[in-house]
């Protein structure tokens, strides 16, 4: 097996969220927005997931460019455990490619989450820079499933009223089916596409 005869797709959502749910460590893509995705394959058997979009939070990209157009966030990516050294870098430099050849973007953010482990070593070996470390925030963790939540989720409403998962979430904290934590922070990384 070797990277080389790996192949990359652009697919849609659909076609990678059971995948991206069961090995990303999040398990998780609600929310995630996701303007591209692709998938990484070995013959025909999915091995990786990438999924690109807007920025998440709101007039961030204003720290990385003149305008909002010109920013586009690696919001999840995930390779199966066994697979060669170098096969996410070998992803990420396709899909790079791809960006500077079929679109307008300038840059690429992505982070990477020091809470689980992940210092950003991808990213260095991709030609991505460290721009900064996020500051550590106050997460949720939901004790029945270990599952991470922010915690602005418990004050998220729709037309004034708490959404029923909001709303689930606040009464596990009351129960102590849910605590509150510190998380590490993150390392910001961004690939300049017009240097590269």
């Amino acid at each position: 097996m070797s990277v080389k005869d790996f192949i990359v797709r652009q697919v849609e959502r659909n076609d990678i969220k059971a995948f991206m749910e069961n090995y990303h460590y999040s398990h998780n893509i609600n929310g995630v927005i996701s303007d591209y995705c692709f998938a990484l394959f070995d013959k025909e058997t999915l091995i990786g997931a990438m999924i690109l979009g807007r920025l998440a939070m709101r007039n961030q990209w204003k720290k990385y460019a003149d305008k909002e157009e010109d920013v586009i966030e690696l919001r999840r990516l995930v390779c199966v455990d066994d697979t060669p050294k170098n096969t996410e870098s070998y992803f990420i430099g396709h899909v790079l490619r791809w960006l500077k050849k079929n679109t307008k973007f300038k840059k690429v953010l992505s982070y990477s989450d020091l809470t689980h482990g992940h210092s950003g070593v991808v990213y260095k070996a991709s030609n991505f820079k460290l721009v900064y470390t996020v500051p550590p925030i106050k997460v949720i963790r939901r004790l029945s499933d270990n599952k991470l939540y922010h915690d602005k989720t418990i004050r998220t409403k729709y037309k004034g009223e708490l959404k029923p998962f909001a709303l689930k979430l606040k009464q596990d904290l009351e129960k102590g089916e849910a605590v509150f934590e510190k998380t590490l922070g993150k390392n910001a990384y961004i690939y300049d596409l017009e240097v590269h």
